[in-house]
């Protein structure tokens, strides 16, 4: 199976944007909408609600405002987001053949990039795969890393690297 889903650090960013634009009517900037993401951003609910004060202005007023935001809410605002990743890795399962499927189901998931970051998103892929999931040591700059190992080692690979 190859293919890849467009859904990760940057998706949770817009879609945090949307949900205080929509449920609060205040603006914050993508800055804005990391920090929450990074502070208090979940992919599974917890037991413990973290709150979190922010700024933003006030889209009816244009003032600048103050609210606080939990972090149910920023779980309700990356459903989407996080169903479109919790599918795809389904998907890509469903496609897998029966020999990678064997070393999945023994070595788990690996999770790579920004998204890898959100907390508990490994728990989320556990629950809904039954899987091992894993994620990357330094997520953000495994997969470049990789191909520059690729890269160093082409004559080695060979035919991996060619289309016929």
């Amino acid at each position: 199976y190859k293919g890849s889903v467009r859904v990760g650090g940057d998706k949770f960013d817009e879609a945090i944007i949307n949900y205080i634009r929509r449920n609060y009517g205040m603006l914050i900037g993508e800055p804005t909408a990391e920090a929450i993401k990074n502070q208090i951003g979940s992919a599974f609910p917890g037991s413990e609600i973290r709150e979190m004060e922010v700024k933003g202005r006030n889209l009816s007023e244009g003032i600048p405002r103050s609210f606080t935001i939990t972090s149910n809410e920023i779980l309700e605002a990356l459903t989407d987001p996080l169903n479109q990743i919790v599918s795809a890795v389904k998907i890509g399962l469903e496609q897998t053949p029966p020999e990678l499927g064997a070393d999945i189901t023994e070595r788990g998931i690996m999770l790579t990039g920004g998204g890898a970051l959100l907390r508990d998103l490994d728990r989320l892929l556990i629950e809904e795969t039954g899987l091992p999931v894993l994620v990357a040591e330094d997520p953000l700059t495994c997969v470049v890393r990789g191909c520059g190992m690729a890269l160093e080692r082409m004559e080695k690979l060979g035919t991996i690297f060619t289309s016929e």
